[in-house]
Parts: C-alpha cells; sequence; structure tokens
C-alpha cells in the first residue's frame, strides 16, 4: 500500500498537527507527518517525551476504516507496537519487549513509545492518529538513566527515513491481517513479546503501595492481568500501576 508523507522542520506536535490537519480536509489512510524536531512532543497521559533535535523518529500516522466497535480499540496497540518490534528486529536489536501499555523496550531500557488518540467519526468508524517516537541515533539521554537508542546499540547511526519506511510497511502489513480477522495471531504474538510476563516483579498502586505480581497478560480491553500473591488475578487499567524494576 502507497502512503503520503508530510516533513516539517518544527512543530509542537505531531500528532497535535495531524488531527488538525484532519478537521480541515479529506485525508488518505497511512498520512505520515514526521517531524525533525517537536517542541511539545507527548507521551501517555500527558507525559512529556524528549528527542533531541534531528536524532530520532517522531512521527503520526493516521489509522482510518481498521474497526467499528470501541472494545476492539486495543488491537491497534498491539499492531503499533508489534510493527516496531519487528523494524528493529530487522536490524539486529536483541532483547526486545513490550513493555505495558505503550513502551518499546530493548533489554531493561526504553527505545521507544507509543501515544494512540482516537476518535469515532459519524460514520461509526474509529479513526486513529498514531503518535511514535523512537530513540534512533541520539547517545546522551543525560537523567534518562533508562534510555537507550539504537545508535547506542548498534554502535552507529542508521538512516531515519529508511526506518520510518519500514514502521509503515509493517503498519499496513499488520491492518492487513486485522481486516482478514487474524487479531488471534497478533494478540498471541503480542503476550509473547510482553514485557516481565511470567516473571515475579515488584509493583506500585496509585496509593503507593508496593506488592509483588506476576504478570499473566492484558485483557482484549487493554487491562494488565496480574497474579497477587494471594493467587488473585486483578486488573489494572493505565496509571493505575507501575513496574518497579
Amino acid at each position: 500500500m502507497s502512503y503520503s508523507i508530510i516533513k516539517l522542520d518544527a512543530i509542537d506536535s505531531t500528532n497535535d498537527f495531524l488531527k488538525d490537519l484532519g478537521r480541515s480536509r479529506m485525508l488518505d489512510n497511512f498520512t505520515v507527518v514526521c517531524a525533525t524536531r517537536q517542541t511539545k512532543g507527548k507521551g501517555q497521559m500527558g507525559a512529556k517525551w524528549e528527542s533531541e533535535s534531528g536524532k530520532n523518529i517522531t512521527v503520526s500516522i493516521l489509522i482510518k476504516n481498521l474497526i467499528t466497535n470501541i472494545a476492539d480499540i486495543y488491537v491497534v496497540n498491539i499492531a503499533i507496537a508489534l510493527s516496531i518490534i519487528a523494524v528493529l528486529e530487522q536490524f539486529k536489536i536483541d532483547n526486545l519487549a513490550i513493555k505495558w501499555p505503550n513502551d518499546i523496550m530493548a533489554g531493561s531500557k526504553k527505545i521507544g513509545g507509543i501515544l494512540i488518540e482516537n476518535s469515532i467519526k459519524a460514520d461509526k468508524n474509529i479513526e486513529s492518529v498514531v503518535g511514535i517516537g523512537l530513540n534512533v541515533n541520539q547517545v546522551i539521554f543525560y537523567d534518562l538513566v533508562k534510555a537507550t537508542s539504537m545508535a547506542l546499540i548498534l554502535g552507529h547511526e542508521v538512516n531515519l527515513d529508511i526506518i520510518i519506511a519500514k514502521i509503515v510497511t509493517e503498519i499496513q502489513f499488520n491492518y492487513n491481517n486485522i481486516v482478514a480477522h487474524k487479531e488471534y495471531d497478533l494478540w498471541l504474538l503480542y503476550h509473547k513479546n510482553l514485557f516481565k510476563i511470567n516473571v515475579p516483579i515488584a509493583f506500585e498502586n496509585t496509593r503507593k503501595q508496593q506488592f509483588m505480581g506476576i504478570i499473566q497478560g492484558v485483557t482484549k480491553t487493554g487491562k494488565l492481568q496480574v497474579l497477587d500473591d494471594n493467587d488473585a488475578i486483578k486488573l489494572f487499567g493505565i496509571k493505575e500501576i507501575k513496574m518497579l524494576f
């Protein structure tokens, strides 16, 4: 599938730019907006995404006509995360994992993140603006001790345009799998790549209480399933629990 790409020098947020553009004109599916520098890049639940100018990928992609049921929305997250994993694997980066809900890990360090913003249209179709931040050629992260990049792992810089093209191609591949009702295969692969699944790990809840638990998986609606020390499986939404590692 083809796609159109809009390249910007500096913008506050590629997600916001793409959403605003979609309000003023009809955009093709898989329209891509990328920026050399983002001044107000966003992470999950309003967190700020820091990125050195010209070194990393800050891109937003429009996905249309994929799902009509809001209950199925988390499969979009799965498709995007698996697409990024597939591209990084092509560059022989090892120990990759998806840290619930939207972080891409290389070993114990974060190499990328995803922010998906959804809107329901008049025809009941759901449009998703997919923001992707991927650390590519940045090698100094200052206070971000748990961050890494492709260049740090590989020992050399990588062409950003090539990576963007590969990511879009993988997203289109997974898009077609969902349209073909192959979500089950995606879910299996997602859980295979889920960070710390089936491993005892410390957590902290919203009351700052710490406890041990074992990740069992993620539900269809995106809730994290954790087996606690009472052998009970509890469900947690975004920002209701934090992994301590």
